[in-house]
This record gives structure tokens, sequence and C-alpha cells, in this order.
């Protein structure tokens, strides 16, 4: 949120979701004007207040070993090309797939938030690198539109967000497309979904056949 330190506002939700949980496997790929080991670092730093220690999976020689024995994985916001294409070639997508089906518990946001979807389809980044596909980790079976906003920019023709939505909506018309402003946060207890954080914006469910849908804090079906 700007205007305050890095993840500052979900840290309650954060201590709550890593009680006991030790250690925290992290994903740093999405960073490009920001090294891995100092973006790990920051993490590590917001994080503190948690008590959950945080290792940068750049670290590690092992990954899918380092992968297959974490308790959690958090993958971090920044380019959702490159986050996925560096994904894609150390091949830890199948198994960050398997881990989190298995038990492990998986935190992302922003590129993080994406890459949890089917596809990376709905984010809005510049394509600043060729992944060898858009297809993402498919832990979810909806895509998230992170940074969801109504808002334009006074002056300026360019498309909206719900225009660029709409066009990916009017191609993908089996789609579902979650608008996840800033400041909210969706999280995944079992099979029951809630959404949580602080007023804003409004969070809604687009797709290509029914009028869209606003979503209010607490338990919610998509």
């Amino acid at each position: 949120m700007k205007g305050t330190p890095y993840l500052e506002w979900p840290q309650s939700y954060l201590k709550t979701f890593l009680e006991g949980i030790d250690e925290l496997l992290f994903i740093p790929y999405a960073g490009v004007t920001m090294g891995y080991e100092e973006y790990t670092n920051s993490v590590a730093k917001a994080l503190a207040p948690t008590g959950t220690k945080v290792i940068g999976i750049h670290n590690i020689d092992n990954k899918r070993t380092a992968i297959e024995q974490a308790q959690c994985i958090a993958v971090g916001g920044g380019n959702t090309f490159h986050l996925l294409a560096c994904m894609q070639n150390v091949n830890i997508i199948e198994p960050i797939n398997r881990a989190v089906t298995n038990g492990a518990s998986y935190i992302g946001w922003s590129a993080g938030s994406n890459v949890a979807c089917p596809t990376i389809m709905t984010t809005n980044d510049m394509p600043i690198i060729e992944p060898d596909s858009f297809s993402a980790l498919n832990l979810i079976d909806f895509q998230i539109n992170a940074h969801y906003t109504t808002k334009t920019i006074a002056g300026h023709g360019g498309e909206s967000r719900d225009l660029r939505l709409k066009e990916l909506l009017t191609i993908n018309v089996d789609m579902k497309v979650v608008g996840l402003p800033e400041g909210k946060l969706l999280e995944l207890d079992g099979d029951k979904w809630y959404l949580k954080g602080l007023d804003g914006e409004q969070t809604v469910v687009l797709t290509a056949t029914k009028e869209q849908v606003v979503l209010t804090d607490g338990k919610v079906e998509f």
C-alpha cells in the first residue's frame, strides 16, 4: 500500500497464517530491478514479526527437494513474465503444484498471486521476456487480476482495466476473473474462500456471460 512500509497492511493476517510455520521458502524471480538477495532480505525483514524464517530459493542447489520439504512457499510481486519464465527454466512449476496439493501453504502477492492461477493472462505487466507458455501453477480454478481498479487517468485515452478484462473474456469465454484491488486478500482454508482486508475499491467477479458480482468481506463463493 502506497505510503506504508512493505507488507505492513497484511501483517495480522500473515502472522495468523504463518502460525506454526518455522521456515518459509521464498521465490524472488519476479524481481528485475531488485536483486534476488536484496528482495529476499526485504521480505525477511517484513516478516520478522511473524517469527518465520525466510529462505530464498535462488540460494538452494536442489530446488525440487527444498520445495518438497517446504512448510510454506511464498512468491513475491514484480514482473509476472519474468517470474514465470524463471520458474519454468528451473523446472519448479510441477513441484510447487504437487507440494501445495499435498499440504504446503502458499502465499502470493501481485505477480505471485497471478502465477497461482491457471495462466498469467490476467497480469498487468509488460512482457519483458517470453516464457515457454502462459500456463502457471494452476493452484486455483479462476484468474486473479491484482491491483484491480476502476480508476482512469484524467485526459488519458488508453483503455480502462475493465475494458482490457472484457477483451480477455470475449476471447476466453470460459474464464472467470476476480478483480482484487489494493489492500484486499483472498484466503483459501480447506475448500472455503474468504475475502479480507482494508476498505477501498470493490472486489469483483467478472465473466463473459454474467453481470459482474461484487464481493463483500467474509466467506465468499465464486
